[in-house]
């Protein structure tokens, strides 16, 4: 596994992997069901780790890490079920960040 892939590779990955099953991609209300539970799940670890509510001993050990990847995962898919690429979709957002959001923070000092 090599953690250098582009966000082609990766939803070509995930292409490849459900290209594998007659089921194909869920629907897309399905998949922004599994979205709403994996961003909970991946809450879950934040909190455990990092905040007041730490895990019972008989609730599953994972990681925030693995918890990304899910979410990730079922993020992938959903823009392959819709025909979106994300590397265009994060350009968009960053050309967004880059104008209309240029001065909405506090610019480090330059050295």
């Amino acid at each position: 596994m090599n953690g250098d892939k582009s966000m082609k590779q990766l939803q070509q990955d995930v292409d490849q992997y459900i290209g594998q099953f007659k089921e194909g991609y869920f629907t897309p209300m399905e998949l922004m069901a599994r979205l709403t539970e994996e961003l909970g799940e991946l809450s879950r670890e934040v909190m455990h780790q990092f905040g007041p509510k730490k895990k019972k001993s008989t609730e599953e050990q994972n990681s925030i890490e693995m918890e990304m990847g899910d979410l990730l995962f079922v993020l992938i898919c959903m823009a392959n079920s819709l025909d979106i690429d994300l590397a265009k979709a994060h350009d968009g957002v960053m050309e967004k960040f880059n104008t209309r959001d240029k001065d909405r923070w506090t610019r480090k000092e330059e050295a």
